[in-house]
């Protein structure tokens, strides 16, 4: 994969599918730089979606450690389905990085973090409910201790036996 600058950044491009290859640290930056971002619009070729249109899912291996890397949804939300490897970087098929970068500029990675606010608002609502309801079904007062004649008593009812 020979080496490109978009910008500021610096990214590998793939002759044979026209994937990219950003490392860990610049897809980080890239996310957060309005600027970069503007540049991969400016450059980038809005047809994504070839991998989905061939129906089939491919899981790459990472170009440093060669380790399968992890499809995920850009931000939960955004549709693009990126290879990423945590350690090393991002793979993104063609016209994923525009489709990224336009889910960014759009307001995307907001949305998402209310999304998460909201989903942790939820699971704290419901571990309080279940401690609630937990605590309404835990016996009152200390638990009534058996005696040895009770115990007895209460053996001898069930088996029948002295």
């Amino acid at each position: 994969m020979p080496p490109q600058r978009v910008g500021s950044t610096d990214l590998l491009e793939c002759e044979g599918c026209d994937g990219t290859w950003i490392e860990a640290a610049t897809f980080q930056r890239l996310c957060a730089d309005r600027e970069s971002q503007s540049a991969v619009l400016q450059k980038a070729r809005p047809d994504s979606k070839t991998l989905t249109q061939a129906g089939r899912v491919r899981y790459r291996p990472c170009p440093r450690c060669r380790k399968l890397m992890n499809r995920m949804n850009f931000g939960r939300l955004s549709g693009a389905i990126v290879d990423v490897c945590r350690g090393h970087g991002t793979f993104l098929d063609r016209g994923e990085l525009h489709d990224v970068v336009r889910f960014i500029l759009e307001g995307g990675l907001d949305r998402m973090r209310q999304l998460e606010r909201d989903d942790l608002k939820e699971k704290q609502r419901r571990l309080r409910e279940s401690q609630v309801q937990q605590a309404r079904m835990a016996p009152t007062g200390p638990t009534p201790a058996w005696s040895h004649s009770s115990l007895h008593e209460f053996l001898t009812a069930l088996f029948g036996r002295d």
